[in-house]
């Protein structure tokens, strides 16, 4: 029997900035940080899952957009209450807004979105749920 939505993992460059960035600016609680035998790991508390960020004791290459072409993650969704206040939020932290905040194009699901980028390029959306969800 499925329980929930455990984790998905991702790399990062920097674990101190990750942390700054997924904790600090968009609310995720550090459950986890440890020394690993490769670099650090961390598990990041987003309400109804978590994310798993590892940094490697090596260098990292840079983020890439998984082209529509082929199969793979394209983003990670966080939700929130009220998404024009965090993207004032972020703007003054200078996160690097990639689309909106607009109204959504799933309006069954969604009423508000936003697509931001964390320090390592990775694609970040914020939403707000529509009514009812």
């Amino acid at each position: 029997m499925l329980l929930g939505f455990e984790h998905v993992g991702m790399t990062v460059s920097n674990m101190e900035r990750a942390i700054d960035f997924y904790c600090g600016l968009l609310g995720l609680h550090l459950r986890l940080r440890r020394t690993t035998a490769g670099g650090e790991l961390a598990f990041l508390d987003a309400g109804g899952g978590m994310l798993e960020i590892a940094a490697p004791a090596h260098e990292v290459g840079p983020f890439r957009d998984v082209p529509h072409s082929e199969a793979g993650f394209r983003h990670i969704t966080l939700a929130y209450d009220d998404v024009d206040a965090m993207v004032e939020r972020l703007e003054e932290a200078g996160v690097s807004i990639v689309e909106g905040p607009r109204d959504a194009y799933n309006t069954e699901m969604i009423k508000r979105v936003v697509f931001v980028r964390d320090p390592d390029g990775i694609l970040v959306e914020l939403v707000e749920r529509a009514a009812g969800r």
